[in-house]
């Protein structure tokens, strides 16, 4: 475990645990920032937290506050990041500019994962992955939590990557990047707000203790490479397939319609998806969120074992 410093600091909740090997969950603080309006932000902070803690495992949010990197976020500071309006979204490669500037900021799923690694922690849960945009022929628009996860050996929970994204080079990519996918009891890629893509997986488990398994064989393999477990919405929970597709294809439309290109195009894809669904969506993203923390709950008691 590396030790605190001036431009790191790990909480004295999740020193303690892993100084003791008890199961340790990492989480991003991006969906906090800039993923859910507040005070909701607040309220899902703190109660995925608890749930996290009612199921065994210490919580450790990861974001960056005054130019610091945290990881494991006081409750205090966990407000203070939902609450600023001065809140940056950091990549692995924003965190020096937010140290030298001084910055508040939300990890996304790249800053998180490297983050945790550093602090010897081995799994995180997340909502959506980042991936390859649509049109990233042309635009080599990419996601940084691809990079970044190749050479970040975690244990990573998701639902899949948003379905704005191009899915299917989404999956080419990582497998170019030499990063494990398997489902979790199931043989088909998840769309967060859908429970199958349409892409199948060549791997599925079937259990946390599988995925500790994975984990295990990763690193005696000495590959340095997160393990991806995609972990479905509840069918039951989801959009309506049709619906989704509907609404997608017209959020896609009124983007090109509006000449909205590059980093503006996700932040107006999922507002236009939200106030489509009217605010279906919105719910889809907790109840993902809180599967996806349950289940890297239970990886982590696995991996602690």
């Amino acid at each position: 475990m590396q030790t605190s410093s001036a431009a790191i600091r790990i909480g004295d909740e999740t020193r303690a645990a892993l100084e003791a090997g008890r199961p340790v969950l990492a989480l991003e603080s991006t969906i906090l920032t800039h993923g859910l309006p507040s005070p909701r932000n607040l309220e899902v902070g703190l109660a995925s937290e608890a749930q996290v803690r009612d199921l065994g495992v210490t919580p450790v949010t990861i974001g960056v506050v005054d130019g610091v990197a945290v990881v494991g976020l006081s409750s205090e500071e966990i407000e203070r990041l939902c609450t600023a309006q001065d809140v940056v979204k950091a990549s692995v490669r924003d965190l020096p500019i937010a140290r030298a500037k001084r910055l508040h900021a939300g990890t996304t799923v790249a800053a998180t994962a490297w983050l945790a690694h550093r602090a010897g922690i081995k799994v995180m849960s997340t909502g959506g992955l980042g991936g390859v945009h649509r049109g990233a022929s042309e635009t080599f628009d990419e996601s940084a939590d691809l990079g970044t996860l190749a050479t970040t050996p975690i244990t990573l929970v998701s639902a899949g990557v948003k379905s704005i994204l191009d899915i299917g080079a989404t999956l080419e990519r990582l497998e170019t990047l030499n990063i494990p996918v398997v489902g979790y009891r199931t043989e088909q890629y998840p769309a967060f707000y859908v429970a199958d893509s349409g892409f199948p997986l060549d791997y599925r488990i079937e259990s946390p203790a599988d995925a500790a398994a994975l984990a295990r064989a990763r690193d005696e393999l000495g590959l340095a490479s997160a393990v991806l477990v995609a972990n479905p919405v509840d069918e039951a929970k989801q959009l309506d397939p049709e619906f989704h597709d509907r609404v997608l294809a017209e959020a896609i439309a009124a983007a090109s319609e509006a000449g909205i290109t590059g980093h503006d195009t996700t932040p107006f894809l999922l507002d236009y998806v939200q106030r489509a669904t009217g605010g279906q969506s919105l719910e889809v993203n907790l109840e993902v969120y809180r599967g996806n923390v349950a289940l890297g709950a239970e990886i982590a008691r696995a991996v602690a074992c």
